[in-house]
């Protein structure tokens, strides 16, 4: 099964999160954000990722996937050799 647009937006949304942190959070503004984002927000928080469906912190498990987000975006994003 591939990644839906919903899947690929709440990834985007957690790449945004510097995973060497936990106390950095991110806002999303419903008033000027993508709504693709504000949804993936709202859709992290009721898996609980995050702490707000707004934004806020990672929760442990959206730390550890945050984290495992990070990883695949370098492979992806690197070069083939």
């Amino acid at each position: 099964m591939p990644f839906s647009q919903d899947h690929l937006s709440e990834l985007n949304l957690l790449a945004l999160f510097d995973s060497s942190s936990s106390m950095e959070g991110l806002k999303v503004h419903q008033s000027s954000a993508d709504p693709a984002l504000v949804a993936a927000a709202e859709r992290l928080h009721a898996k609980g990722l995050i702490t707000q469906k707004d934004g806020g912190y990672l929760t442990p498990l959206g730390s550890e996937i945050s984290e495992h987000v990070q990883k695949l975006l370098a492979v992806v994003s690197s070069s083939a050799q």
